[in-house]
């Protein structure tokens, strides 16, 4: 990633938090990456979509989407970074429950069976939040070929990944900002 030191300072002079915190995997920290105060500003949008989009370079996929509400902005940014080079690409995401009306899906957006795609997290901890995204649209009939975050806390989401046979790459990890994931239990 060309610009990885300044989406690394935009972390650290808007995302990272210290004190005591518990995570959607419901482990506790004492720190919290949140990385929605970096796909939700403009430099950090910018950013992040153009290196997914370099880190996502070899790999055959036509839709890029992940969990609503954390994928959203990243979706979004990708699709109009990916047209900027003048890429086609669809965005997908993929909500906690299924819609209550309409069409009652989990899936929105025009991706379609038999697509290859990708699934994105903002920051991955243990994959829960990206695993239920696969789940739920392999269930819609897509081909998932990669994960992948914006920041891996290193703290079991590879693994998981892994175990489930998903390749996964991330833009950063936790040891760029020069803090050590604790040790696996």
């Amino acid at each position: 990633m060309s610009d990885r030191q300044k989406l690394i300072d935009l972390f650290h002079e808007r995302a990272l938090k210290f004190g005591d915190f518990t995570l959607a995997s419901g482990k506790k920290s004492t720190y919290y990456l949140d990385g929605k105060q970096i796909s939700l500003h403009s430099t950090g949008l910018r950013l992040v979509s153009q290196g997914l989009l370099e880190l996502l370079d070899g790999i055959e996929f036509s839709a890029i989407g992940g969990m609503t509400i954390g994928a959203d902005p990243i979706v979004g940014g990708v699709l109009v970074a990916a047209a900027e080079t003048g890429r086609s690409l669809d965005g997908f995401l993929v909500r906690k429950e299924s819609k209550g009306h309409g069409t009652q899906r989990y899936v929105e957006g025009p991706v379609k069976p038999g697509s290859k795609v990708v699934v994105i997290d903002d920051v991955v901890t243990t994959g829960g939040s990206a695993l239920l995204a696969v789940d739920r649209i392999v269930e819609f009939g897509c081909e998932v070929v990669c994960v992948v975050g914006i920041v891996d806390r290193k703290e079991g989401g590879a693994a998981n990944f892994a175990a489930r046979g998903l390749p996964f790459r991330s833009l950063l990890t936790i040891e760029d900002f020069r803090i050590t994931a604790p040790p696996q239990a």
